[in-house]
Parts: C-alpha cells; structure tokens; sequence
C-alpha cells in the first residue's frame, strides 16, 4: 500500500432511553446518538513501527507489537486498557486477509468526560465504530456499508467486553440518530416525540458495566424464576416503547413505569444499578410532574430527566441545581460514524430534534 494522507474518523456517544438489560435476552430497545464523539485519527508511520496514543487512558505513543497489537510485555493493566483496540484491529484484519501497514493511531475521547469524571455516555462503542470505520477506509474501502461496519464492531466490542453487551451502543454510534434496536436485527430510524424534553444528568462515580451486568447475570442463575419474572416485566414495557415514542406523556410514563421495574431488578439482584442517588432524583422529578431515569448500565453514569410540555421546567431545573444535580446539554439524533475533513476537527452537523433540554 502506499503512503497514504492521515484518516479522521468519528463516532457519537449514546444514551439508552428505554430497554436496558431487558434488551440482553432479546427485547427491543430504544437509543439515542449524541453530540459528544470519539475521534481516530491513523497515519502511516514515518518509522515503519506501529504506535498508539490514547491519551484519556494515559496512553502516549505506545509502540506496539509487529501486527499492531498490544506489545508482548503489557502487563494486565495495560492490556486492560487497550482491550477494545485490541479486539477491533484482529476483526479487521481478519475481515480483510492482508496486512495493515504500520499506522501511528490516536484515540480522542475528551466529549466523554466532565472534570475527570467519566459520564458512561458509551465512549468504548464510539471508540469501536470509529476505530473500524478509519481502518476499513486506510485498506481501501471507502464505501463501508453500515451493516457490515455495524457488524464487525459489535462483534469486536462484545469480546473485548468478556462476550457480553448487546451491541445497541454500537448500532447506535455506527448509524447515529434514534434508533430502535433488538439483538440480530438492523435497527430502526425513529423520531423524537414532539413536546418531550430531556436533558442528561450525572448521577454519581460511574460503575463498569460489566460488573453489573455480571451481577444480573449471577442472579439468572440463582434464582431463574425470579430473573424471568424481572425481565418479562421489563420486555413488556419495551415492546411499547416504539409505539409510545410518538407521544410525549405516553413515552414519559413507560420511562417512568421502566424504572420501577428496573429498581425491581436491582432490588432483588444486588447489582447497585439504582443508586440512593437516583432514586432522590427520582422522587424529585415526580413532585414536579416530571421523570427520572438511570440511563444505561446504571450504577453512577449519566441519567435522564424527562418533562412534557405542562412541568414547570424552570422550577424542576432549579430544584434540581440546588440538589447539586449535574445537568449536561447535549444533542439528541447526533450523526453516526462518519470520516471527517482534512483538518481533522470537523464535526459532521449537530442535529437537535424534538425539545430536548430544558428552558
């Protein structure tokens, strides 16, 4: 191959607004792409020696093996931390059957943190989606098809997160937008309902998600009957979630009745997905009409904060600044994975539907 000029690819970050673990064993799901992206930027390098910076994961021009893999004396700590990178380049090249040349690889994820805080807006799936995006073009295909890129970083992202996830992170920052989503299927482009306004809210010191959904998981197999009960009750709700998206007090009350089944998981499981935080957050929300939700895995990431048009959203947001509540505004229905200008900097159009954010 050769030399070729330095690819930019980015991808959004995400937030599930309904069928968190229930999408796990098959239900839908309903995510959301937002304005804050991870960015890869590949070079070909000058020394015909493979490196890495990252540096969110404190990682600075790290050379790394021949085929561009981890260096054969990382030790765990480090193999941690390059786990989805690892994971995406053996996809890729095995999706391609020949060799990358040797690439100096940067991985930005600033948009993904506030004060050092990490907010659990799905930074690893953007890092995947893009990640692929900007190898497949460095090998020559810049024509990607979304499902085949959706493929190949799925699959990449769910081993490097110990075979478990299901993949709507992914979906959502490969297609971007809001998207309907079930396991094996190809998702659904759907529309903000008007007079809905959402806003994210940091919760806490955010958990691993793959902590929790291996606590969930403990549970299944201890008590089955239980963890059926506890997830039927969640797909029943998440099989209206499309239905009810088209309208705002409809899509606020299943939100609403989502969480309490949620707090029913979590109650009878010990994960720690709803915390004593969330739940105060909670019941603010509702003495104001309103709605709040945890948002993902749970356990400390960002959670949501959903008004129809009759709350008072002025009076909610002052209670919940006076909590100490941390409010992000972000744009919802962001564009997917996409290989950006020349410059590197450019950001596809910021695409804001419906009424998120509060006034």
């Amino acid at each position: 191959m050769n030399k070729a000029a330095p690819i930019v690819a980015s991808a959004p970050g995400k937030l599930f607004l309904i069928g968190e673990y229930a999408v796990l064993e098959g239900a839908p799901a309903i995510l959301a792409a937002v304005d804050r992206r991870a960015r890869v930027t590949l070079a070909d390098a000058s020394d015909g020696h493979w490196r890495l910076s990252a540096p969110n994961l404190d990682i600075h021009r790290l050379a790394l093996g021949v085929d561009g893999r981890a260096p054969p004396d990382a030790g765990d700590g480090l193999r941690d931390r390059l786990r989805v990178y690892d994971a995406v380049l053996a996809h890729v090249a095995a999706e391609l059957g020949t060799p990358l040349p040797p690439l100096d690889v940067h991985i930005d994820t600033t948009d993904f943190a506030r004060d050092g805080h990490k907010l659990g807006l799905g930074s690893s799936a953007a890092v995947a989606a893009a990640l692929t995006q900007a190898l497949l073009v460095r090998a020559g295909i810049d024509d990607v098809d979304h499902a085949r890129l959706a493929r190949l970083a799925i699959a990449a992202h769910r081993q490097a997160q110990g075979g478990t996830g299901s993949g709507g992170d992914v979906a959502t920052a490969v297609y971007g937008g809001i998207i309907g989503y079930t396991q094996g299927r190809p998702p659904a482009s759907l529309q903000w309902p008007p007079g809905l306004t959402v806003v994210a809210v940091v919760t806490g010191t955010g958990a691993r998600t793959t902590d929790l959904v291996g606590r969930v998981q403990t549970y299944a197999g201890v008590h089955p009957r239980g963890f059926a009960s506890d997830i039927a009750r969640l797909a029943a709700l998440a099989e209206n979630a499309a239905d009810d998206l088209g309208q705002a007090t409809c899509f606020a009350r299943l939100a609403r009745e989502y969480f309490e089944a949620l707090i029913a998981l979590d109650r009878h499981a010990h994960a720690g997905i709803v915390s004593a935080r969330h739940h105060e957050l909670h019941a603010m929300a509702a003495r104001h009409g309103a709605v709040f939700k945890s948002s993902g895995a749970g356990g400390g990431d960002v959670g949501l904060l959903l008004a129809t048009p009759h709350v008072n959203q002025s009076a909610l947001r002052r209670d919940f600044d006076a909590a100490g509540a941390q409010i992000i505004e972000l744009g919802f229905a962001a564009p997917g994975v996409a290989i950006e200008g020349p410059a590197g900097r450019r950001e596809p159009a910021r695409t804001r539907t419906g009424e998120p954010g509060l006034r």
